[in-house]
């Protein structure tokens, strides 16, 4: 054991930035917060509405496949607006609270790393595609489409990207714990051949399928768009490196502020 205090100090003010151990317990990002919120103030918004208006709401924001089979222009504004407004509506209190953690789980470790503008930018174009995913398997359809899940599955997938490029050492445990912009963003060639990504790419793909197609009854009243998440899921996949911040992974200690 090293007991000469100057290298001793040395070594402690190298490792710091990667040993956040006296961070705060709550570390979420202030967008996440404020997503968090926006769920929860529109879900409790609807509960005060009557019923004719609350259908109303749901119509004019959710997406809805049916809108599109004369083309965009036929649909009005809300065939512009429901691509962005679905993802805040939520059918119960349970959608609400599985959605509300996936996002503090998975939306955190991606905010982290690429701040607030891209994480919205990132969001938005994985809920896109999960919405444009549905919108061509199931064209024409009436069912209106609610709820984050798409855009979630997308930070999903983001967050296999690269949190399993972390050393398997204690400056890994820090790099998970405090600066996941100086984690390393391999190429997906790269990530794909790692048997964990794999594992859960296999199966989150197949839980989707089974639940989504009733293989698996989770009834009627509670229909999962599993299309739309696979859409979300690869597009985070395929396009988050597209988002993701100039030199992380090359800086380790560097800044890691909003």
């Amino acid at each position: 054991m090293e007991t000469d205090s100057g290298t001793g100090d040395r070594d402690e003010r190298e490792y710091q930035p990667f040993d956040r151990g006296r961070e705060p317990v709550f570390n979420v990002p202030g967008v996440i917060v404020a997503l968090l919120a926006l769920f929860v103030l529109i879900h409790a918004g609807r509960a005060l509405l009557a019923p004719e208006a609350d259908l109303g709401f749901v119509i004019e924001m959710a997406f809805i496949p049916a809108r599109y089979v004369d083309g965009l222009a036929a649909s009005g504004l809300a065939g512009l607006t429901s691509f962005v407004t679905f993802n805040f509506l939520h059918g119960d209190l349970a959608h609400l609270a599985i959605n509300s953690i996936w996002l503090l789980a998975m939306g955190s470790a991606v905010a982290k790393r690429i701040g607030t503008l891209r994480f919205l930018a990132f969001s938005f174009i994985c809920g896109l595609f999960a919405a444009l995913t549905h919108l061509f398997t199931h064209w024409g359809e009436l069912a209106p489409v609610i709820g984050a899940s798409g855009a979630i599955s997308g930070h999903m997938a983001a967050a296999i990207r690269f949190v399993f490029s972390v050393p398997g050492d204690a400056h890994g445990a820090g790099l998970l714990r405090g600066n996941l912009r100086a984690i390393p963003l391999h190429p997906l060639t790269v990530a794909l051949r790692d048997r964990r990504v794999i594992a859960i790419l296999v199966v989150w793909l197949l839980t989707n399928v089974i639940s989504g197609t009733g293989i698996v009854p989770l009834g009627e009243d509670n229909p999962i768009a599993w299309e739309a998440h696979i859409g979300g899921f690869m597009a985070g996949l395929l396009l988050f490196s597209l988002f993701d911040l100039p030199g992380n992974g090359e800086q380790p200690g560097g800044d890691e502020g909003e």
